[in-house]
This record gives C-alpha cells, sequence and structure tokens, in this order.
C-alpha cells in the first residue's frame, strides 16, 4: 500500500500508529485526527472531512488486521469529537463500520467498537434518532455477549441511548415498534432484559404512547414473563401492571379486540403465573371494553370454564376466572334474542387471528354499543360517530359449553357453570337457543346420570325452563321432531291458575320468567325420554329417581308431570319397568312434602280436573296392584279399595307383593294418613274402609305389619257405643262419591285387564328362562 498517496491527508506516522498494536500510540494518532478534522471544519472542508471517514472506514475500521479496525474504531470516534454538534451530517458514515464490527470474533475488538460509538453518540445526542433502530438492533445483540466487559461497555451505551431518547421528543416510534416485535421473541435471558428494559422506558417517556402499539408486543411479553429468571420475570410483572395502569386511565384509547385472542391463548398456559396475570388481563378487559368482548366470548370461555374446577393449589386464578365467567354472562342481554343476526355492517376493528382457540368468535354488527357489562368498574365508551353494535352469535358459545359437559373428565365446578350458562342463554335469548335444543337435549338428558347433587338440580333447572318457555312453542314443527317420542294425540295438559297470574294481555311478563307453568312441546319429549332413562338405567332411578321427579314437581307443575308420566307409562311395553316406576311415582306422591297440594286436590276429588287426574294416574297404577289400592286410599275412595282386595285373590300372590302390602301397612300409620285413622271412627259411614283393612290384613302372614295392623283394628270402637243422637247425617263419603261421576266398574275391569297382561308377560319371562336352562343341560 503507497500510504502517501492512498491515505492522504492523513500522514504517514499518523497512519503507522493507527495500526500499532499499542494503545497509546492509536490514541495519540486519534488526537491528531482529531486536529485535522477540526481544521476542515473551521475551514468547512467538507470534502475533506468524508474523505477523512472513508479512509477510516474502509481501510481500517473494515480491515482485515484487527489492529488495524482498532485504530479504524478509535479514529471515527476523534472525528464524531472534532465534528462536535456537525457529526449529525456524518451520522450514517460513522455509524455503519462500527456496527460492523459489533460482529468481530475478537471481545477486544467489540469492546472498542462499543467505546467508539459511545463518543459518537455522546456527541451527536439527539441526532442519532433517525437511525436508532440500527443502533438498537446492535445493542440488543451484544447485551447478550459472553465477554463481561463487552456487556459493560455495551450497558453503558444503553443507558446513554436511553436518556437521549427520555430527554427528546421526534422518536420514531412507528419505525422502531416492528423491530421492538421481532426482538421481543428472543429467547436469551440477557436480550429479553434489554427488551424489558427499554419498553418501561418508552413507558416512562410522556411524549411516547407505547399503549397504541401493545397489541404488537403483548404476546411476546406474555413469553418473557414465563422466562426462568425471577429478576427477568419481575421486570415483566412492572411492565405489564404499568401498561394496565394505562388502560384503566385511557380506556377509550385501548386496542381491546386485538388482544382480546392474545390473553385467550395466554390464559390457558401450564406457567401459572401468566395464566393467573392473563386472566387478570381478561378480567379488567371484560369489565372495561364490556360487549366490545363478545364476539370472543367462545375463546374466553374454553380459557376460563377448565379454570373454575381448580383446587386450592390455584385458588388465586379460580376466582379470578370465577370473575370473568361472571362478568362475561352479564353482557349477555335480552335485546340480543331481538338482533338481526343477517343484517349487512361494520365490523369492530381486529378480525381474529388464527391463534384464536377452537371457535371463531362470533359476527360484529354496527349500531349502538352497551357497554355497561353490569360491572362496577368503570367502562369504555365510544362516541357516537363510533358506535357499534354487537350481535350475539350463539353457535360458538354453545359449540364450547357443549364440549365442556360432555367431556367427562371435567370438573364439577366447571360442568356446574356451563349449566349456568346454558340456562342463562335459555332466559336471556330463548328464541335463539331454542335452535340449538335438538343438539344440546341428549347430552342434558346424560347429565342426570351425574355423580354430583348439584349438578343434577342445575341441569334440571335447566331441563325445566326448556319445557317451560314460551319461546318452545313458537319453533317451526312445534319442537322435536323424533318420530318415536311423538303422542299419537294431542297432548292437552292442565295448568292450574296460580294466585296472582297474569292475565293474557300480561303474557309478556311471563316469557322471562322461569318459573312460568306453561308447558310447551319440550315438555312431554322431556318427561318420554326422562321415563327411557330410567328404563334402561335402572341404578340412576333407584338412586336419583325420586329426587329428580321430587325436584321437577318443584321447578314445573306437579301435577303436569304426574298426568303425563302416567300417560306414557300407560302404552309402556315393558311391564315389569312400568309396575317399578309406578311403585316410585306413588311413593313419591305419598311421602314428598313438595307434593302436599297434589295429594290434597287428590283426596277430596272436588274438581273435574282432579277427577281427570285420579283417572288417568289409577289406569296407569294398575300396573301395581298395592299402589293401586293406595291411591283408592288417598283418594278416599274405599268401597273400590276393597273391591280391588277382593280381586287380590285372583293374583299371584309374591314375596314382593306380600313386601309392597307391607310397607303400605306402614305408610297407614304416618301421618299422610292421618285423616284415614280419625276416619275409623266413623264406623257406621265408613264400613269399606274397615273391610279394606281387614283384607289386607289376611293377606298378610303373620308378621310385624300384620301385629301393627290387627292392632289398629282392635282399636275400632263398636259402633253402637259411637252413636250420637244425631243419627240423620248423611256420609261425606258417600256424598263425594256420588258427585264424582267417575266409573269404577270400568275402572276395575281395566286393573283385570293389565293385570291380565302382568301375568302373561310373567310367565313368558318364565318359560323363556326355562328354555335357556334347558339348552343349558343339553
Amino acid at each position: 500500500m503507497n500510504a502517501e498517496r492512498d491515505l492522504s491527508p492523513l500522514t504517514p506516522g499518523v497512519v503507522r500508529a493507527l495500526t500499532d498494536k499499542l494503545y497509546e500510540k492509536r490514541k495519540v494518532a486519534a488526537l491528531e485526527i482529531e486536529k485535522l478534522v477540526r481544521e476542515f471544519v473551521a475551514q468547512n472542508n467538507t470534502s475533506q472531512i468524508k474523505h477523512v471517514i472513508q479512509i477510516l472506514s474502509q481501510e481500517f475500521a473494515l480491515s482485515q488486521h484487527p489492529h488495524s479496525r482498532k485504530g479504524g474504531l478509535i479514529g471515527l470516534a476523534a472525528c464524531s469529537i472534532a465534528l462536535g454538534k456537525d457529526s449529525g451530517l456524518y451520522l450514517k458514515e460513522l455509524i455503519e463500520p462500527v456496527l460492523t464490527c459489533f460482529n468481530d470474533a475478537d471481545s477486544r475488538l467489540r469492546y472498542y467498537a462499543c467505546e467508539a460509538l459511545y463518543n459518537i453518540v455522546k456527541v451527536a445526542r439527539g441526532s442519532v434518532l433517525p437511525h436508532f433502530n440500527v443502533l438498537f438492533d446492535g445493542l440488543s445483540k451484544l447485551a447478550a455477549d459472553p465477554d463481561p466487559n463487552v456487556k459493560s461497555g455495551s450497558e453503558l451505551l444503553d443507558r446513554l441511548l436511553k436518556d437521549i431518547v427520555t430527554e427528546s421528543n421526534q422518536f420514531d416510534l412507528v419505525g422502531f415498534i416492528p423491530l421492538l416485535r421481532e426482538r421481543i421473541y428472543s429467547n436469551n435471558q440477557y436480550a429479553r432484559q434489554f427488551i424489558i428494559s427499554w419498553i418501561l422506558v418508552l413507558e416512562s417517556v410522556p411524549d411516547i404512547n407505547l399503549l397504541d402499539y401493545l397489541p404488537e408486543i403483548l404476546d411476546g411479553l406474555f413469553q418473557i414473563l414465563g422466562d426462568n429468571s425471577k429478576d427477568i420475570r419481575k421486570m415483566c410483572e412492572v411492565a405489564l401492571g404499568e401498561f394496565l395502569k394505562e388502560i384503566k386511565k385511557n380506556p377509550s384509547s385501548v386496542k381491546f379486540a386485538e388482544m382480546a385472542n392474545i390473553l385467550v391463548i395466554h390464559c390457558q398456559a401450564a406457567d401459572d403465573v401468566i395464566q393467573l396475570t392473563a386472566m387478570c388481563w381478561m378480567r379488567e378487559f371484560i369489565q372495561l371494553a364490556g360487549r366490545v368482548m363478545l364476539p370472543y366470548s367462545s375463546g374466553i370461555l374454553t380459557a376460563v370454564l377448565p379454570c373454575l374446577s381448580y383446587d386450592d393449589r390455584k385458588k388465586n386464578i379460580k376466582e379470578v376466572a370465577n370473575v370473568c365467567n361472571q362478568s362475561l354472562m352479564k353482557l349477555v342481554i335480552p335485546e340480543d334474542d331481538e338482533m338481526d343476526e343477517a343484517k349487512p355492517s361494520m365490523t369492530i376493528p381486529a378480525e381474529p387471528t388464527s391463534e384464536e382457540s377452537l371457535s371463531r368468535p362470533e359476527a360484529v354488527t354496527a349500531g349502538s354499543l352497551d357497554a355497561s357489562g353490569d360491572s362496577s368498574s368503570s367502562v369504555f365508551t365510544v362516541t357516537s360517530c363510533e358506535r357499534v353494535q354487537v350481535t350475539l352469535n350463539l353457535d360458538g358459545i354453545v359449540q364450547v359449553l357443549d364440549y365442556h359437559l360432555s367431556d367427562t373428565s371435567i370438573g364439577m365446578m366447571t360442568r356446574i357453570a356451563v349449566l349456568k350458562w346454558l340456562y342463562h342463554l335459555y332466559i336471556k335469548t330463548p328464541r335463539k337457543m331454542f335452535r340449538h335444543t335438538d343438539s344440546l337435549f341428549p347430552i342434558l338428558l346424560r347429565t342426570l346420570s351425574d355423580e354430583s347433587d348439584e349438578v343434577i338440580l342445575k341441569d334440571l333447572e335447566l331441563l325445566a325452563e326448556i319445557a317451560s318457555s314460551p319461546a318452545g312453542q313458537t319453533e317451526e314443527g312445534h319442537g322435536p321432531s323424533d318420530g318415536s317420542d311423538v303422542r299419537p294425540g294431542p297432548v292437552e295438559l292442565h295448568v292450574p291458575a296460580r294466585p296472582g297470574q297474569l292475565s293474557s294481555s300480561s303474557t309478556k311478563g311471563l316469557e322471562c320468567s322461569p318459573s312460568t307453568p306453561t308447558m310447551n312441546s319440550y315438555f312431554y319429549k322431556f318427561m318420554i325420554n326422562l321415563l327411557k332413562r330410567f328404563s334402561s338405567e335402572r341404578k340412576l332411578l333407584e338412586a336419583r329417581g325420586a329426587f329428580i321427579i321430587r325436584q321437577l314437581c318443584l321447578l314445573l307443575n306437579a301435577e303436569n308431570i304426574f298426568h303425563s308420566m302416567a300417560d306414557i307409562l300407560l302404552r309402556e311395553e315393558d311391564l315389569k319397568f312400568a309396575s317399578t316406576m309406578v311403585h316410585t311415582l306413588n311413593t313419591i306422591l305419598l311421602t314428598s312434602s313438595e307434593l302436599f297440594q297434589l295429594r290434597n286436590q287428590l283426596k277430596d276429588l272436588k274438581t273435574p280436573e282432579s277427577r281427570n287426574l285420579f283417572c288417568c294416574l289409577y289406569r296407569s297404577w294398575c300396573h301395581n296392584p298395592v299402589t293401586t289400592v293406595s291411591l283408592c286410599f288417598l283418594t278416599q275412595n274405599y268401597k273400590h279399595a276393597y273391591d280391588l282386595i277382593q280381586k287380590f285373590g285372583d293374583l299371584e300372590v309374591t314375596v314382593d307383593f306380600l313386601t309392597e302390602v307391607d310397607k303400605l301397612v306402614q305408610l297407614i300409620e304416618c301421618p299422610i294418613f292421618t285423616y284415614l285413622r280419625l276416619q275409623l271412627l266413623d264406623v257406621k259411614n265408613n264400613p269399606y274402609l274397615i273391610k279394606a283393612l281387614y283384607g289386607l290384613l289376611m293377606l298378610l302372614p303373620q308378621s310385624s305389619a300384620f301385629q301393627l295392623l290387627s292392632h289398629r283394628l282392635q282399636c275400632v270402637p263398636n259402633p253402637e257405643l259411637m252413636q250420637t243422637t244425631d243419627n240423620t247425617k248423611p256420609s261425606t263419603s258417600l256424598k263425594r262419591t256420588a258427585a264424582c261421576n267417575i266409573d269404577y266398574t270400568e275402572l276395575l275391569q281395566h286393573f283385570e285387564k293389565v293385570q291380565n297382561k302382568h301375568l302373561e308377560a310373567k310367565h313368558q319371562r318364565s318359560g323363556r328362562a326355562e328354555q335357556l336352562d334347558r339348552r343349558v343341560v343339553l
């Protein structure tokens, strides 16, 4: 190299010193360069200044010789110092070769590059901001440098750059965000620490609104929150906390919709800290944004519902998830049932990303936004020109709820929450929900076999609402179209008038009431399928049958339930099940406190409706002889009870039969039949009651029940002693019987017919059993 010709205006002595291995000599050469450049600045000789910088860059800083590169770096720093405030004109030429040296394999050279860039930036100050991205990119690499000296040098440069950004109002945030979004996904701890420190600095600058670009970096922040380093996690928590404070202060400027799916993903994170933080953010978003979050309901429920079954080890997550669930539920309003889903509209900004979990968010339409959300927190409201109408599309929500209810591994509290959601949707949006009823009905029936009583109670509340909602009658075809379940004739279920019941002109108020006694087409389907389930799952009938029916009598009209079940059982082909089911219903009728009013109604048979119910029950009760007698005792049809007992001689008396008679005797001694025992005092007017009881006594073997009934009958007074002066008083039971207009002869014939069927069926079963025994022997 011809130094005198090629490297002028640098003198050969300066060139030799710049390439010397000793730092002191290179420093002397740098001072000479500084002096030379100052002269050029004084002469305003920009061409020579550019020439010097180019020589230092091309021939030294980018040289293959390490000592030359070191000389080039210190020389460029000297140029910057000499240029002073004019260095901004030459920053591109000064910075680029220094940044190239950041990638040098020699750690000492990387350190000198840090030192040189520090001096360049210190002189240029705010002029370096147009080059901020390349500086940030270089620093983010050095933040993870393995050499501690290089790392220390980069930290000094980093602090200087932060000071410049903090004091400047010309920072290009828009241009910086793409780089930040890229670098935030680094897995290196030091690089992550560097990124978080810069986010904290930018958040603290009043003139920089990083909140507008939070959707770009929120996912990366949550990933950093899962770092193994406690210090980095703590820094990230602080950054997220600052962002959340800003969101609460200025909810109107927050892009909630663009961040909803990010939170949905991290609410399902395996890391407890990430999940809890994301869930806390979700809680605030739902309460602040209100109905803006409705299009993301299916994803939110996917994330929130499983958390409701967490144990005490994740108590905090469970509590926050519960608040999210309750707040989201409150966003669904009756108006959602009236909105036209097909209406063309504007959409809320931010379409769902490909990262959305499980199901796509619902469509969103323009109009008005009710963002109250019933929340106690401050709520995001928009100006009239920005108001949008959120249309609730239930498909995604119902899909998620159905999935969680069908999954047997899901915890009890989650299943309860799902049922509460479905119930809430049927109350608030019945018209839309009934479009999903046919698909939901089977899983709701299966849920009746759940191990938890609380789950069954919620399931029954939901089924009762479906069966009684007026919206169920408005569907085309009047509800279910299951051919096997359709009743041959029209169903007319009597609904007794209730005190204070609204008139027909006020029926709109009933539509939103869960206690509306109106029975729609799903009621009969429910009764049919419930009995089918009891038939196929006898353990359910034994363990929970009485519990389920009693709860339904509280939720719906007890008369309708017994009337419809009796009607269905009348056509039951499985006679053994019919007998068992009748026995269960009869026990409930006679012993449950929930059926006190129905028992009183049947005891007197004063109305045509009560007499109609008695006849309906009687025809099905004939599947079980003893229950038929007990029904006659309940309704004070003592003569008919005696007639029935007379027929028992023609029946096959088994151990099970005698056991049922035994239980009936025990029931007669219970408070329910107090009126019957008191009527034994009136021997003259109740001869058939005494005959019927003696008939039962004659059926029983010498047992404890026999002794009990015998002692009771011994207490019956002598009719001669019980005579009073007023012998003209007519018999109450005779008066009531005369007024009933019930064809007891026809009922008795029906009883004989049904019992003959049972006898034939029993013989057929016995025959099949004998055939099987013969095959085994052969």
